[in-house]
């Protein structure tokens, strides 16, 4: 019974942090998924492919809003010449592809207003949709689920241009956020006036502190963050974000306690286990004293073979 208590204490604390990771982990999938979906999508539009140009794609009718656009190119080309005004991104000369491949192909994403969604950032406000640009081997445009490949910009960084970036109020100081592929957000200055910069690829954006913001632009002012329809609200989508983080904590400090109430109960319980041992052992049955030479040494009452002299066996 101690034994199987003992691992209940074990699992329940294994259990918060098990809560926790899951979270994050069906985040990170969410993430990915949409990826791999917009890949697919992407590569549909290579009806009758040709290098170097642009294909606009059309994502699935369940992500309304989303954008995405394709071109295949040869990595040797890509390398000596870059690729100019690819939507918002601008591609220079240098660009290394890792592993190598004959042909590569890069998949522009724009999310839209579904960019707080795939990318929650609390305490942040978004002024442009997240935009992603990721590489693939264009070896058969058929393929489905293909990992991304790597690259990095070995001269000068890739710049993107956002367009229809919402106004802040005097004293805010936007900032660029760049997602990698697990979804870590790491902030940096602008170059310029709503141009970013990058030397790899992930899913890119302009964030400023959530105080004290000028309103959005109007549904209909571009390509903005709250186009209609809108898939889930900006405002409560923070909400529920907070709410399940909220929950997270909450059901971890519970089951905090509830194990130190468990362990409580274990020691108590030993401890009058102990304290019923040691009883027992002081009401036993007292030996019977005798005096050998000048000392007084405990005896038996009797002995179990009473000792029996081998004439006795003699007829």
């Amino acid at each position: 019974m101690d034994q199987f208590i003992h691992r209940l204490v074990i699992l329940i604390a294994f259990g918060g942090l098990l809560i926790a990771y899951k979270t994050e982990a069906q985040s990170g999938s969410s993430r990915s998924q949409l990826d791999t979906l917009l890949q697919d999508y992407g590569y549909q539009a290579f009806v009758r492919p040709r290098t170097g140009v642009f294909y606009d794609g059309a994502a699935p009718t369940n992500l309304s809003g989303i954008k995405i656009s394709v071109v295949r190119l040869r990595s040797g080309s890509l390398r000596r010449k870059g690729v100019h005004s690819f939507k918002e991104f601008d591609i220079p000369v240098g660009l290394i592809v890792q592993p190598y491949v004959e042909r590569i192909v890069f998949v522009y994403q724009n999310l839209g207003n579904w960019s707080s969604v795939y990318y929650p950032l609390p305490g942040f406000t978004y002024l442009a949709p997240v935009l992603g640009l990721l590489i693939y081997d264009a070896a058969n445009l058929s393929a489905k689920n293909l990992p991304e490949l790597d690259f990095i910009a070995s001269k000068s960084p890739i710049t993107i241009n956002f367009t229809n970036v919402a106004a802040v109020l005097n004293g805010m100081t936007p900032q660029c956020v760049w997602f990698n592929l697990d979804g870590l957000p790491e902030f940096r200055e602008l170059m310029s006036e709503n141009v970013c910069s990058t030397y790899r690829q992930g899913h890119f954006s302009i964030v400023v502190n959530s105080t004290g913001l000028a309103p959005s632009p109007s549904p209909g002012g571009g390509p903005g963050l709250n186009p209609s329809p809108s898939p889930i609200p900006s405002k409560s989508h923070k909400s529920k974000v907070w709410k399940i983080v909220g929950g997270v904590v909450g059901g971890f400090i519970g089951l905090i306690l509830l194990s130190l109430l468990l362990a409580w109960f274990l020691i108590h319980r030993q401890n009058r286990k102990v304290a019923e041992m040691e009883r027992q052992a002081d009401v036993g049955e007292a030996l019977r004293m005798t005096r050998v030479g000048s000392t007084q040494a405990p005896v038996a009452t009797g002995t179990r073979t009473q000792p029996i002299l081998e004439n006795e066996y003699v007829a």
